[in-house]
């Protein structure tokens, strides 16, 4: 089959706008794939896709009702993607791969696909998302906040110099402000990353 497909292609460029016609289709193709992509990744990026999607999301997204990332004076709110997908570029399709093994958590293994399965592999997962957090020095969390904005008091100022000064990441001090503190013997704060 690619002997022939070789052989056409070569036939296909003999012509007189052989090449150029090759070249439009290889673009075109390109195009497509590129848009396909594209829409892929904005329509897996939607709160509505992540709670809709898998279900224990819908158990995550109960959680984040009425917390300071759903309601606050502000009036921004942060969705399920603004603090665990990152924005664009090579970190967004990391993390659109990494999904796959959630997908498989549910759909394959079934290891998660009930509430009770859920909750008992909660702190893992918590752990597995604070250790990404932490790895990537809380850049989706930095994407809304600007450390030296949230400076508004002597306290504040205080300790945000001490988590600059020893390399923290936000997730040291702010965790469980969107969704339950799972049970377990590690935190945020005891998880090393070289």
């Amino acid at each position: 089959m690619l002997k022939k497909t070789g052989e056409r292609l070569r036939r296909w460029c003999a012509r007189p706008l052989g090449p150029a016609l090759v070249l439009i289709g290889g673009i075109a193709i390109g195009l497509v794939i590129v848009g396909a992509t594209s829409t892929a990744l904005l329509l897996t990026g939607t709160e509505k896709f992540c709670t809709t999607a898998c279900h224990e999301m819908s158990y995550l997204a109960d959680e984040h009702k009425d917390t300071v990332h759903d309601v606050n004076r502000t009036g921004v709110r942060a969705t399920c993607p603004d603090c665990h997908v990152p924005r664009v570029g090579i970190p967004l399709y990391f993390r659109k791969i990494g999904a796959v093994r959630e997908l498989w958590g549910h759909f394959v293994t079934g290891s998660i696909d009930t509430r009770e399965k859920f909750e008992a592999k909660r702190h893992e997962l918590a752990v597995r998302v604070w250790t990404y957090m932490k790895a990537t020095d809380s850049r989706e969390c930095r994407s809304c906040h600007d450390l030296d904005k949230a400076n508004t008091t002597e306290k504040a100022q205080s300790r945000h110099a001490k988590a600059k000064a020893e390399k923290m990441a936000c997730i040291d001090c702010h965790f469980a402000i969107a969704h339950e503190e799972p049970e377990g013997d590690l935190g945020p704060q005891d998880i090393k990353i070289n």
